[in-house]
């Protein structure tokens, strides 16, 4: 198995293939000792992941891939979930999800050393496909890497060249064989510049219980919804405003609060004692609690989609360092963030970015969910016309098909 901690300083191959298991003295000498199951028909598939989103949706993948043949073997990157289906990686997943170009900017030296055992991973084992999914900051480089090696590169959950980097878009076409998209609007992009692409639909609907999607609404429910992030960066900074909004709605009703926390090296507790309120931190069924809830106060990102999906009322917040901001304000062409606004086309649930992201702005927000229940039902309607919009079950399994048709398996 190979470290959960972090890429080798020194790249040596001989000393790292050894840790595989199923690798001898070298790649060169054309030997190779299978682990036991391991037949001589096995095949191999590198898969990138690096957000807590691209682990989920490639966790699916790869079990919707085992189930068409069993004797496909996963290396690469991914965090827990991807792990537990049987892939092997460089890193400890938690090490990947960093955020903003400061961020990414301090831990370079990581991320270099991390492509080039990638690329080197890739060059020694010789995979039938590369899946690349989301992540185009790294991925994209390691397409360019490893282009010339021919091995088909497949991107599955596309950048958001609809945002911003719109250049990229000549960038996926030189390098990648064909594009899964989740989003049906960006079919006509690709279908513009020439890119193979196909609309396989979005993954969340095959991982949010169906009990969950478009739930029957209870406007007598008392319980308020705080999701953070699932990045350390995201709460540290979206939480405390949070908190000091349920502080605040407190004030106004009878309400009971829950933080959806994620596993991670996150003291939910600390923040959540400064708040003056009993708030709940509950790991691992933010899906539940959102369906349970009158209305739910989240950080923009994936979180926008699920929560949609099971159609409930939202106030979208975005809190991110300066100079990540200040060069994103020059980059982004959109009006809006939040991918449930942008998946409809226009804005049906509020939205507060950097500054206007304060407790009082989102008092106010609040407030017009809390007391007017035409204007809660009617942005749930728009909710489940959205979500009508992303196809139905079956995206994972629809990916799984059209990479094994390009493997030939």
């Amino acid at each position: 198995m190979l470290s959960r901690t972090e890429p080798n300083r020194r790249f040596r191959p001989q000393m790292r293939l050894k840790r595989f298991g199923w690798l001898s003295k070298s790649i060169g000498s054309g030997s190779m000792e299978r682990s036991p199951g391991m037949s001589s028909s096995t095949v191999r598939i590198f898969v990138s992941a690096g957000d807590p989103s691209g682990d989920i949706a490639g966790s699916l993948l790869l079990e919707e891939i085992s189930k068409k043949n069993n004797n496909i073997e996963f290396l690469g990157l991914g965090g827990k979930r991807m792990r537990r289906t049987g892939q092997e990686q460089i890193v400890d997943g938690s090490k990947l999800a960093v955020l903003g170009f400061w961020e990414v900017a301090r831990k370079f030296l990581f991320f270099k050393r991390l492509m080039n055992q990638a690329v080197a991973m890739i060059k020694e084992t010789k995979p039938k496909a590369v899946i690349l999914i989301d992540y185009p900051g790294f991925n994209l480089r390691l397409a360019e890497r490893i282009k010339p090696l021919g091995i088909p590169i497949i991107y599955y959950i596309s950048p958001q060249i609809w945002a911003w980097a719109g250049g990229r878009i000549k960038q996926i076409k030189r390098l990648v064989d064909r594009m899964l998209l989740i989003l049906p609007f960006e079919t006509e992009m690709y279908n513009k510049a020439g890119v193979p692409n196909e609309f396989v639909g979005h993954y969340l609907l095959d991982d949010i219980d169906p009990r969950f999607i478009k739930a029957p609404y209870n406007m007598d429910s008392d319980l308020i919804l705080l999701m953070p992030g699932s990045r350390p960066q995201e709460v540290q900074r979206m939480l405390p405003v949070l908190l000091q909004s349920a502080f605040l709605l407190s004030r106004m009703g009878d309400y009971r609060f829950a933080i959806a926390a994620v596993e991670g090296n996150i003291d939910y507790e600390a923040y959540s004692k400064n708040a003056n309120i009993p708030i709940e931190v509950v790991y691992g069924r933010s899906r539940e609690l959102a369906a349970e809830s009158r209305l739910v106060i989240t950080s923009s990102g994936t979180a926008t989609l699920e929560t949609g999906i099971i159609g409930r009322p939202m106030i979208v917040i975005y809190k991110t360092g300066m100079i990540t901001y200040m060069i994103a304000r020059r980059l982004v062409k959109l009006d809006n963030i939040a991918l449930i606004n942008i998946s409809a086309g226009k804005r049906i649930v509020p939205e507060l970015i950097q500054g206007d992201a304060s407790a009082d702005n989102i008092i106010r927000e609040a407030e017009k969910y809390l007391t007017d229940e035409k204007y809660t039902l009617n942005t749930i309607r728009e909710l489940n016309e959205v979500t009508d919009k992303l196809a139905q079950t079956g995206a994972s399994a629809r990916v799984a098909e059209s990479v094994m048709r390009i493997i030939n398996c």
